[in-house]
């Protein structure tokens, strides 16, 4: 496992935009505030763009491709949805492109997900508060991660379609957890799929 997947606080930040086809994200260090990695948005095919241009409102249901990138280009992870109306399933893939887990959507009014491994078992809840802006990863009903929605200033909230998160690994879970992986790719699945 890559090292920078082995820290235990990550902010993930939305490049700004008006009207926005694409989204990419970098994600920081908070404690030296350097960029430590790259979410782009990869592979958008002139139907799905013009889906998000013509029905923006509805853009949570196209399809979607995130590639997270070291800062020397080397892929660690790809998150992928196909076209979804109601409960979307999202897939994370490893740097080999073999599928280590999903996140499934629960009909909830808390904005929950639960995530699978590769092996199609719950090995996590992924739980948010009634508003939407502070989430858990939960267990056996502990928590073993936090993602907490980031103020980034009322020009910013209100006239841009960017979003800041804060990530949070709690020390409970292992360095070498593959639900590590699992838990940073939630961050743009709750940005791509809940807030878009």
């Amino acid at each position: 496992m890559n090292a920078i997947l082995e820290k235990k606080l990550f902010l993930f930040k939305e490049h700004v935009g008006l009207l926005k086809i694409a989204n990419h994200y970098d994600v920081y260090d908070p404690s030296s505030k350097k960029i430590i990695l790259h979410c782009r948005e990869v592979n958008i095919n002139p139907f799905t763009t013009l889906l998000r241009i013509l029905f923006r409102p509805y853009k949570f249901i196209a399809p979607f491709e995130i590639s997270i990138k070291d800062l020397e280009c080397n892929e660690i992870l790809k998150i992928k949805k196909g076209f979804s109306f109601l409960l979307p399933i999202v897939r994370v893939y490893n740097d080999k492109d073999i599928i280590i887990g999903y996140f499934k959507r629960k009909l909830s009014i808390n904005n929950s997900f639960d995530i699978f491994n590769e092996k199609e078992k719950l090995v996590c809840e992924l739980k948010g508060s009634l508003l939407g802006w502070n989430f858990k990863f939960l267990c056996n009903q502990n928590e073993v991660g936090l993602v907490t929605k980031k103020w980034a200033g009322i020009g910013k909230e209100m006239f841009t379609s960017a979003d800041n998160y804060m990530l949070e690994i709690k020390n409970n879970l292992k360095k070498e957890e593959p639900l590590r992986l699992l838990i940073l790719a939630a961050v743009v699945c709750i940005d791509m799929v809940m807030k878009e």
